[in-house]
């Protein structure tokens, strides 16, 4: 007679961690819109990844003050956690590592939207939604979509039925994070007033 059938275990390798923190309606978002568009009407801005739109100098968000600093120690603070979250995970300790920030401020009007790109050279990219530019319950601001980093997988394992992407919805106040190799993109804004992010690389220290 033959056994029972043992049971299946089921792990999940190689998993893309995307980490989500929420601060609402803080009211350091309206000292950051206010100095964000005031920095615009200066500045000429780059062209990366932005179709239309504005994006500025990188640095650290210099030019907006305590309001850019405080943002700042968050993204560095929600950094430092999801790192040593993401070391638990593998059974490693915790550890203080030292990061290399660049940020900057994004501005897009309706139609402008960001082309799908990586971060190359960094080990974290984040984004923090300052204003997405509509309101109301029923506003669709424009929104991120994200990619599974292993195209192979994406192409072949099962490409009908699991997913490839992810669409995120912004929102005023909340922050993402994930690895810098992972693939994303802005739908064209299509709101009336500008939808407003800052976005952050961060770089381990020493590289990689």
């Amino acid at each position: 007679m033959a056994g029972a059938t043992p049971s299946l275990q089921v792990n999940n390798l190689f998993a893309t961690p995307l980490m989500f923190r929420r601060w609402g309606d803080d009211p350091l978002n309206a000292e950051l819109r206010s100095r964000i568009l005031a920095h615009r009407d200066t500045s000429k801005g780059l062209a990366n990844s932005n179709i239309g739109g504005w994006h500025s100098e990188d640095g650290r968000l210099e030019f907006c003050g305590s309001a850019g600093a405080a943002l700042i120690e968050r993204a560095l603070a929600m950094t430092q956690e999801a790192t040593a979250r993401v070391l638990q995970d593998y059974g490693q300790a915790a550890q203080p590592f030292e990061w290399l920030m660049t940020a900057w401020a994004n501005v897009n009007e309706r139609g402008d939207f960001n082309q799908a790109h990586t971060h190359p050279g960094s080990t974290w990219s984040g984004v923090y939604y300052v204003d997405t530019g509509v309101a109301g319950s029923e506003a669709k601001p424009a929104p991120l979509q994200i990619f599974d980093p292993c195209q192979g997988r994406a192409n072949t394992f099962l490409p009908n039925f699991l997913p490839n992407n992810l669409t995120i919805r912004p929102e005023a106040g909340l922050m993402l994070l994930f690895p810098a190799y992972v693939g994303h993109l802005v739908f064209p804004h299509q709101g009336p007033g500008p939808r407003i992010s800052i976005a952050f690389n961060m770089r381990r220290q020493p590289y990689p």
